[in-house]
């Protein structure tokens, strides 16, 4: 036995390229769990990735980041309204989480 429940409740948001602001969720609120966010960059001159807690800007990677993937842990519950990324014409994101429908 693996010691994990199931129903697994992680579940997963692809946020495609040049995205403005995407709430993880189906409507997202205060109070979602984001565990990690996959960051995939194909063209480093425009990969830049926004992650905000309602208005508040949690980070923002540079434009400038190298093609690969990174994983960045956030492990965190929102504070001030749902999860929201925004994404440069480059690179997608997936984001991993317990989010509100």
């Amino acid at each position: 036995m693996s010691g994990v429940s199931y129903p697994y409740r992680y579940a997963y948001e692809a946020v495609a390229a040049s995205q403005t602001d995407q709430v993880l969720g189906g409507t997202g609120a205060a109070g979602d769990y984001l565990h990690r966010l996959l960051i995939s960059v194909t063209t480093a001159s425009t990969a830049s990735v926004t992650l905000k807690d309602g208005a508040t800007t949690i980070f923002t990677t540079p434009a400038a980041t190298p093609i690969g993937v990174y994983s960045v842990e956030v492990n965190a519950v929102s504070r001030n309204g749902a999860w929201n990324v925004s994404t440069g014409s480059n690179v997608t994101a997936v984001g991993v989480g317990v989010f509100s429908a």
